[in-house]
């Protein structure tokens, strides 16, 4: 998928664990989990704003896009 999360990332340069920020956004640690993993399928606007909001980050710095060579 073209679409890599770097949740692990944001949360290592924050020095926040995925249970505090699952606590704080009000999103269960296992679908967190899915979402870091990059298994998530879609992500809400307002889960997404949730997550920038308490890392004080813009949703570039979670969401890349890569290019995928099969698309070319």
């Amino acid at each position: 998928m073209p679409i890599v999360v770097n949740l692990d990332v944001m949360l290592a340069k924050r020095k926040m664990g995925m249970t505090e920020l699952a606590s704080k956004v009000n999103i269960t640690l296992a679908n967190l989990s899915v979402l870091k993993n990059n298994r998530a399928k879609a992500i809400r606007f307002s889960t997404l704003d949730a997550i920038c909001r308490e890392l004080n980050c813009q949703p570039g710095d979670i969401l890349e896009y890569v290019d995928d060579e099969n698309n070319i």
